[in-house]
């Protein structure tokens, strides 16, 4: 008598992620000098690239410029909250000092102002409520400038494909580096990264993710 073995269903094996096809994510130009990678970044953007940053060891003065920067919307965002602390502190200390007569009906006891009388002075004085205004107007501001700068700036960002990239360790230390995004309408793997040789990027490096 012979046993047979147990037969098992043929799989089918599947790619490992290391042999899945990778997306790009930027090409690098790397630059020595700030002449050459300020005329780089002017030339990449008159030819209509936006998506582009670039990586120095130290401020270059007209990058900004460039790179097509345009002023930022934070310090509207934060003057917009500032008013608005501003607004609530003269709202809160006038209604708590008593404009209304209380009890009021409908609003809980807890939320009922609470007339303070101090030395016979008036309970309407624009002069005792500066402190609560100025605080609040500081304190709104001061929020917003953080949480929107970090939310504007896309932070935290804990993991950017461009530090895979050799060149981006001499970005802090004597090389320019100018990285185009592949979300560039205009990116190309091949014709973007011969464009940058032709501007004289001294190498080039296609990032992937």
């Amino acid at each position: 008598m012979t046993t047979l073995a147990p037969t098992h269903p043929e799989t089918t094996p599947h790619a490992s992620d290391a042999d899945a096809p990778s997306r790009p994510f930027a090409v690098l130009a790397e630059f020595d000098t700030v002449e050459g990678v300020l005329h780089a970044t002017q030339a990449a953007y008159d030819a209509g690239y936006r998506k582009m940053d670039v990586h120095t060891p130290f401020p270059i003065h007209g990058i900004d410029d460039a790179l097509g920067v345009k002023p930022t919307i934070l310090p509207w965002i934060v003057l917009a909250m500032g008013l608005t602390g501003m607004a609530l502190g003269l709202v809160m200390t006038s209604y708590t000092m008593g404009f209304v007569e209380s009890p009021i009906p409908g609003v809980p006891t807890v939320l009922e102002p609470y007339p303070y009388l101090i030395s016979g002075k008036p309970l309407w004085s624009l002069a005792a409520y500066i402190p609560v205004i100025f605080e609040l107007t500081i304190m709104f501001s001061a929020y917003t400038a953080v949480f929107a700068m970090f939310f504007l700036n896309k932070l935290p960002m804990l993991y950017n494909p461009l530090f895979n990239s050799d060149l981006m360790k001499r970005a802090t230390d004597d090389r320019f580096v100018l990285a185009i995004e592949a979300a560039d309408r205009n990116f190309d793997e091949q014709s973007t990264a011969a464009f940058l040789k032709d501007k004289g990027a001294l190498s080039t490096d296609l990032v992937s993710y």
